[in-house]
């Protein structure tokens, strides 16, 4: 590594970071480059204060006719016999949403009272306490993170058995009333992210605010949203959406099981899947700290809204897909096709978030070895190789990171594509998830790209040439 009296150029920091030997006496203690999250070069994002309104009124109403199309009508799309039709059409989705998904007492005991549950949990269960970047807003001082999640997922999940097996609530009640779960959860994502952005205003801790109160309110004005040692970013982003939708899946398998008299391969799939994505997020928690969401992105309606009810409840269709229409008796030779891509995707995954993560984490040092089931080969890379930046940070550019600079996001994509195929070609409800991530992924790719640009400059170009594919090596 070159001196600070002698700045080194993108190709010298390139072959330091290529000496595994060095990084390890290069270990810094409490000098990490702060994290630029009061970032000051203010655009409008999402198209702005129409886009934000646009969605903040969409994302709903999408979600209650997908909802339809899917819960009740087996996975066809409802549609106006003709344009005379089209108000009469609106009126008759309504009612009919009414009926069968208003927020009744029972869809209000289920959802909070496993949202009470969880905060609970997420307050008492041992775990490890963990140190995320310096926040420059806070004169430096690193948050603390109480890591606890993997003891609060395994709890809710041996409590979820035994309440259903003891028959005091049987989680078939969830596909019951799943309706009426979704409902309750989006008015309470709506309430949390207006009690989350009036907090924040009346106690002047405002950050990147336009000044538009639509926009703000899409977009988020609070950083670090805290409730004493409690934080609602990480319980809303980990603990909420993916064990729901879990136990979504789940429910939906025990239905299958009531109804036909056992569970096929294909529902089996989607609990498999479910249950991968739920319990790596778990257990993974304090690598989640570094990440984009938790450092830069600030608690807003678009976030709660998603992870509260966008993802439990719009990712489960082929869930209910397979409940509604089947068995779907599939081939052999498809079903295996099935699980050997899923399980392909979650390793990648699973390694390629471990192997970035972890990198932060050691420079970080906050670094700890954990047993969680499971731990799978190449999920951190010893002495991996870095691309130094004259902003203080370490751009990875080993492991799977040598080949593309958004690994985990094409596994990622790849295990979608799994839960739609896995449910034929009959309908395309299945594939929403698929189709939605990949316009995510892309926006946030293009995003982070930016905003990097601006971040580390020649280093970002240097970066870019050294690993130039963002999915997958020598296509995209």
């Amino acid at each position: 590594m070159a001196s600070e009296q002698s700045p080194a150029t993108p190709s010298d920091r390139l072959v330091a970071g290529q000496q595994p030997e060095q990084q390890q006496q290069q270990r810094p203690h409490d000098n990490v480059a702060f994290e630029d999250v009061t970032d000051g070069n203010f655009v409008y994002e999402f198209g702005g204060p129409v886009g934000a309104a646009s969605m903040i009124i969409g994302f709903p109403l999408l979600m209650a006719y997908q909802f339809l199309c899917v819960y009740d009508n087996k996975g066809q799309f409802l549609l106006p016999s003709s344009l005379a039709d089209f108000i009469p059409w609106v009126a008759r989705m309504s009612a009919r949403y009414w009926e069968i998904a208003y927020p009744s007492w029972a869809g209000i005991k289920i959802y909070m009272g496993f949202t009470l549950f969880t905060v609970a949990l997420a307050y008492i269960c041992p775990g490890p306490v963990m140190y995320g970047y310096k926040v420059p807003s806070l004169n430096g001082q690193r948050l603390a993170y109480h890591c606890n999640a993997l003891w609060a997922w395994w709890i809710t999940v041996g409590t979820a058995l035994a309440l259903h097996f003891s028959g005091l609530f049987r989680l078939t009640q969830i596909i019951d009333n799943l309706g009426p779960i979704m409902t309750v959860a989006m008015i309470w994502s709506f309430l949390l992210a207006g009690a989350v952005y009036a907090a924040t205003v009346l106690w002047g801790k405002k950050h990147r605010a336009s000044g538009n109160f639509i926009y703000d309110f899409f977009m988020g004005v609070c950083l670090n949203p805290r409730i004493g040692t409690l934080d609602l970013k990480m319980v809303t982003e980990l603990r909420v959406p993916w064990p729901v939708l879990f136990f979504i899946s789940l429910s939906c398998a025990l239905k299958q099981y009531e109804e036909i008299g056992y569970v096929t391969p294909e529902s089996a799939f989607m609990v498999l899947a479910h249950w991968l994505y739920s319990n790596a997020c778990n257990k993974g928690e304090e690598c989640v700290m570094t990440s984009w969401d938790i450092f830069y992105e600030l608690e807003s309606w678009y976030l709660l809204f998603w992870n509260l009810a966008g993802v439990p409840f719009s990712y489960c269709y082929s869930s209910i897909y397979l409940l509604k229409n089947g068995p779907m008796n599939f081939s052999l030779g498809w079903n295996v096709m099935c699980y050997v891509l899923l399980v392909t995707g979650y390793y990648f995954w699973d390694t390629g978030n471990s192997q970035r993560n972890r990198f932060r984490m050691f420079w970080n040092n906050t670094l700890i070895k954990r047993n969680a089931f499971p731990q799978l080969p190449k999920g951190f890379i010893p002495n991996a190789k870095y691309l130094q930046t004259t902003h203080g940070n370490k751009l990875l550019i080993d492991g799977w990171y040598a080949y593309a600079r958004k690994p985990h996001y094409t596994a990622d994509l790849v295990m979608s594509l799994s839960w739609g195929l896995i449910t034929g070609f009959g309908s395309f409800f299945p594939y929403f998830y698929l189709t939605f991530f990949t316009i995510v992924l892309v926006h946030r790719v293009g995003r982070d790209d930016a905003r990097c640009a601006r971040k580390y400059g020649a280093d970002w170009d240097e970066y870019m040439r050294v690993v130039p594919w963002k999915f997958v090596p020598y296509v995209f």
